[in-house]
C-alpha cells in the first residue's frame, strides 16, 4: 500500500463547494481563523505585490513594467512576511498568498494573520477555491473578467482544517512533488527563451536586411531601425496602412445587433485564439466600418499583452473589433504578412516601450502605431521574404508548440495535485 492514498473514510462537510472531507478534519469560519492586519508602513518599505501566480513578493523582485506607480499612497499599508494576503480585485483569479518579505501594499490587498493554523496551507485552500470559480459566484463584479473579493466575501466562507500536524505534512508533500514539476516547468520556459530568441534574429534580419548579402545599405532611417537596403524606401505605417481602433464597448449606449468581436485577449503570441467569443451591439454601418477582412493585421493597443499582433488569413464575416483592437489593413502594393513580422520585430526589441504610456496603462494608440516607421521592399521581395522567415522559423515554431504544451500540462498537473491534497482527496500523513 502506498503511503499516498486515497481517504476512505468521509463526511458531509456542508460546504457547497467542496461536498466531503476526511470525518477528521473540521469546518471553521474564517474569521475564527484570520484576522485582518492593520498598520501603516514604515520609511523605506519597497512595495509588494500579490500575483496571479500566488506569489506575494517585492515587486522589484519581479517585473516592474506595466505596474502603474500612485502618484500618493493612500491608504498603503503595512505586511510583514508570513501574513496571508488577499487581493480584492484579482483574488478570483488567484492573487492569494503569503507575504515573502516585509514592505507595504495597496489598500486592494487585504492582510491577515493567520491564527494557529499554517497560513501556506490557507493561502492554497483559497487559491484551489478561487480558481475553481467560487469566489465568482458569491462576489460582486467590478469590472469585465473581475470579481471583488472582498473582506465581506472572506468573512462569510467556511473552510475545512485539517489538524496542524497535517497542514505541515500537506505543505512538506507538495514542496517535494511539486518541485519536481517546476524544474520540469523552469527547464521548458527556458528552452522556449532561447528557442524565441532564435526566432527572433530570424526575423530581425530578414526585415531589416533582407535575403541578399551584398546589396548596398543605407542609414536615412531612423537609428533604432538602423540600416536597410538602399532600394528599400522606410516610412510611417500609416502611410502605407489604413490605421483603424476598435470600438468601446458600452452595452448601455450601444445600438444595433449583437455581433461577435475580437478583443486584444483573442490575440496571443500564438496568434488568434477565437475559442472565447464575446458578443457586443454595433449598427450596420460599424459592421461595415469595423469589418475584418483576409489579409488584415490585428494589433493589441493596450494592457497586459500590448504590442501582440497577427495577420488573418481569412474574413471574419458579421465580426468587428473593441477599442482595444487597432486593425491595419494594406494599401496597394504591401502584403500585411511583412508588416506582421516587421511589428513582431518591433515588439522585440522593445521598442514599444519607449512609446508607451506607463503613468497609467500601457499602450500604443493608434497614432503611436501610425508614425511608427516601416521599411517597406517591393512588393514581390516582401512576398520572398515572409516565405523566407514562414520557413525558417517553421521547425523552430513547432519545438516551441511542443515545449508549451509540456509546461501547460505540468502546470495542469500541479494545480491538480494541489487541489487534491489541500481538500483531503488523497491522504499525505504517512508520506515520507
Amino acid at each position: 500500500m502506498t503511503t499516498v492514498q486515497a481517504y476512505r473514510r468521509l463526511r458531509s462537510s456542508g460546504l457547497q463547494w467542496i461536498p466531503e472531507i476526511p470525518e477528521h478534519w473540521r469546518v471553521v469560519p474564517s474569521w475564527a481563523i484570520a484576522r485582518q492586519v492593520r498598520r501603516s508602513p514604515t520609511t523605506g518599505d519597497g512595495i509588494v505585490t500579490a500575483f496571479r501566480d500566488g506569489q506575494v513578493t517585492l515587486r522589484a523582485k519581479r517585473r516592474t513594467d506595466g505596474f502603474t506607480e500612485a502618484i500618493q499612497e493612500h491608504g498603503y499599508q503595512g505586511v510583514r512576511r508570513g501574513e496571508l494576503v488577499i487581493h480584492s480585485m484579482d483574488g478570483f483569479a488567484g492573487a492569494i498568498g503569503v507575504s515573502d518579505s516585509d514592505g507595504k501594499m495597496s489598500p486592494v490587498a487585504h492582510i491577515y494573520s493567520v491564527r494557529d493554523g499554517e497560513p501556506r496551507y490557507f493561502a492554497l485552500l483559497l487559491r484551489v477555491m478561487a480558481l475553481g470559480g467560487f469566489v465568482e459566484s458569491l462576489a460582486k463584479g467590478i469590472r469585465e473578467r473581475s470579481t471583488a473579493f472582498d473582506r465581506a466575501t472572506f468573512k462569510s466562507l467556511s473552510l475545512p482544517v485539517p489538524p496542524l500536524e497535517e497542514q505541515r505534512s500537506i505543505l512538506a508533500y507538495l514542496d517535494r512533488e511539486t518541485a519536481q514539476i517546476d524544474a520540469f516547468i523552469a527547464k521548458n520556459e527556458e528552452l522556449i527563451a532561447l528557442l524565441t530568441e532564435r526566432r527572433a534574429a530570424v526575423i530581425g534580419r530578414a526585415v531589416t536586411r533582407g535575403l541578399s548579402e551584398v546589396a548596398p545599405l543605407s542609414s536615412d532611417g531612423p537609428e533604432w531601425i538602423g540600416q536597410v537596403p538602399a532600394a528599400w524606401l522606410v516610412r510611417p505605417i500609416k502611410a502605407e496602412y489604413t490605421v483603424v481602433v476598435g470600438k468601446m464597448l458600452n452595452e448601455s449606449r450601444s445600438e444595433g445587433d449583437l455581433v461577435p468581436y475580437v478583443r486584444a485577449a483573442n490575440i496571443q503570441p500564438h496568434g488568434l485564439d477565437l475559442s472565447d467569443i464575446k458578443e457586443m451591439k454595433a449598427t450596420v454601418p460599424e459592421r461595415t466600418s469595423l469589418a475584418l477582412r483576409a489579409g488584415d493585421v490585428v494589433f493589441v493597443e493596450g494592457g497586459g499583452g500590448y504590442g501582440r499582433s497577427d495577420f488573418l488569413t481569412e474574413d471574419l464575416a458579421g465580426w468587428v473589433f473593441q477599442n482595444h483592437v487597432i486593425r491595419l489593413r494594406p494599401r496597394r502594393g504591401h502584403d500585411g504578412r511583412f508588416l506582421n513580422y516587421w511589428l513582431q520585430h518591433v515588439r522585440m526589441i522593445g521598442h514599444y516601450e519607449a512609446l508607451s504610456a506607463f503613468a497609467t496603462i500601457p499602450n500604443v494608440s493608434g497614432d503611436k502605431l501610425g508614425r511608427i516607421e516601416m521599411p517597406v521592399p517591393p512588393l514581390e521581395e516582401q512576398r520572398r521574404l515572409v516565405e523566407y522567415i514562414d520557413g525558417a522559423t517553421k521547425r523552430t515554431d513547432d519545438a516551441i508548440n511542443v515545449a508549451r504544451r509540456g509546461v501547460e500540462f505540468a502546470k495542469e498537473r500541479r494545480a491538480a495535485l494541489i487541489s487534491a491534497a489541500v481538500t483531503g482527496k488523497i491522504d499525505v500523513r504517512g508520506a515520507a
